[in-house]
């Protein structure tokens, strides 16, 4: 849940319910996008900042491990999720994908 542009997160972990990890990243988020399997037991959350960075927690699996392409998630615009991954749309118009 977003709640003044912080997260609140609950649930099972492997399914994005903890988000303590990466807690301290999560302020300032404007959007909040979320992957789910067929039958909702994983997935992962994308928080898109207000300085346009994005950051992610839940199922690596399911996009919640980002790292091999956070440089490359600055000046995000949006990020849409599919059952298993996000794309990102960046100021710039490049598309930057991972899950």
């Amino acid at each position: 849940a977003l709640v003044d542009g912080k997260v609140v997160a609950w649930g099972e972990p492997e399914a994005g319910g903890d988000c303590t990890e990466v807690l301290d990243e999560l302020s300032d988020v404007r959007h909040i996008a979320g992957t789910s399997s067929a039958f909702g037991q994983t997935g992962a959350f994308a928080a898109t900042r207000e300085d346009g960075s994005v950051v992610t927690w839940g199922d690596p699996d399911a996009g919640g491990d980002s790292s091999a392409v956070r440089d490359q998630l600055q000046s995000v615009q949006e990020v849409k999720a599919t059952a298993r991954a996000f794309a990102a749309l960046r100021a710039d118009g490049r598309v930057v994908t991972w899950g």
